[in-house]
């Protein structure tokens, strides 16, 4: 009987050791962004590019139209490769960027042209 009821406490215990509560004062937590992960903008403030699960989207901020669309991989943990298809032009094109800060993408273009993103403040 004795077993019984201390395999049942540990269990208890075991159970609320997975619960963990906020102490007094304690706000939201907000996680920092990790990789590539969110929203980020071209430093010429014409769009944000999306960036989740594999999948990439390019939004005008001015309409909210999509203007691209695409997926992505990480090369390394500082690279990704993103292979996109404008959906104005009707082409698809390959874009390298390399990770230069965990706020800062510079990335080139396979036809050469070079831009920078920036990771979007706020929500992500």
């Amino acid at each position: 009987m004795r077993t019984v009821r201390l395999l049942a406490a540990s269990a208890a215990l075991a159970t609320l050791a997975g619960c963990q509560m906020a102490g007094p004062g304690s706000g939201p937590v907000v996680r920092a962004p990790s990789g590539v992960e969110g929203d980020w903008v071209g430093t010429d403030g014409v769009a944000v590019s999306r960036f989740s699960n594999g999948a990439f989207e390019t939004y005008a901020r001015d309409t909210g139209n999509k203007l691209a669309q695409g997926s992505y991989t990480m090369r390394d943990s500082r690279t990704i490769d993103i292979t996109l298809t404008s959906l104005i032009r009707q082409t698809t094109s390959s874009v390298a960027c390399s990770m230069a800060t965990p706020s800062q993408l510079n990335c080139t273009s396979s036809t050469g042209n070079q831009f920078v993103l920036v990771r979007r403040s706020g929500v992500s």
